[in-house]
């Protein structure tokens, strides 16, 4: 579970902690560790959408929002095919 969220980097990383480590100073530096990032992913911002604490969500109304089918032009489908 904790490990596997970290994927390779994390397990191989952890990993080493419990083999070099005491349990107890192991599981502190994970801890911590998972704390930084949780705390560090307040500021992760995806463009359209609010974030966590800022911002609002973009509004897509339903005309704009679908993606129209391309008209075929002669010019290019001959291009294409050749």
């Amino acid at each position: 579970g904790i490990v596997g969220a970290g994927g390779n980097t994390g397990a191989v990383g952890f990993g080493m902690g419990f083999r070099q480590l005491d349990y107890k100073e192991a599981f502190l530096i994970m801890g911590f560790s998972i704390l930084g990032s949780s705390l560090l992913s307040v500021f992760i911002n995806i463009k359209g959408y609010s974030a966590l604490f800022w911002g609002e969500d973009q509004v897509v109304s339903k005309e704009t929002g679908t993606l129209a089918v391309p008209e075929q032009n002669d010019e290019d489908a001959a291009d294409v095919n050749a």
